[in-house]
């Protein structure tokens, strides 16, 4: 059975760069309130790491990170029927108003964790104007996760860094 669920609101500031779309968040993410909050996920490890970060638990450090480093997160649906955490699943969606970020912060580039947002973000927003990559879920379930990948995409736009 699925039921209608509400996602996030985004994380951004007038600093931003980056744009990081997931799909919509997970069982064990709606749990704590926030954004990958499955601790198997690799979200929060590659994203730290490549800034030479230890991992920070809480929702205030999280935030604080991504701020600081001109990240901006949210996930591409906003509103959804979905059952447990199976992208799959998602139904009778409502997409997130991504021109609330772009109107607001200087966002070169927008990366797309995984193939659901992907494939919504493409039908959503056919016309974005700012450069897109869809890179490897980072999700648990997604076992061929390279993440190097990653790695090499926020190089791109973080030059400079590992």
């Amino acid at each position: 059975m699925s039921d209608r669920m509400r996602g996030f609101e985004p994380v951004f500031d007038v600093n931003s760069r980056l744009l990081i779309l997931g799909s919509f968040p997970s069982v064990k993410s709606r749990k704590v309130d926030f954004y990958y909050g499955n601790k198997q996920n690799r979200f929060w490890k590659i994203l730290f790491g490549f800034f030479g970060e230890e991992v920070q638990e809480s929702t205030a450090a999280k935030r604080e990170f991504l701020l600081r480093r001109g990240i901006a997160l949210w996930d591409v649906v906003a509103e959804c029927e979905i059952v447990g955490s199976q992208d799959s699943t998602i139904r009778n969606y409502a997409a997130a108003d991504i021109g609330r970020v772009l109107s607001a912060a200087p966002v070169e580039k927008i990366f797309l964790n995984g193939k659901t947002a992907l494939a919504v973000f493409r039908k959503t927003f056919p016309e974005i104007g700012v450069p897109y990559e869809c890179l490897p879920s980072t999700s648990p379930a997604n076992t061929r996760c390279d993440e190097n990948v990653w790695r090499r995409a926020l190089a791109e736009v973080f030059p400079g860094r590992k």
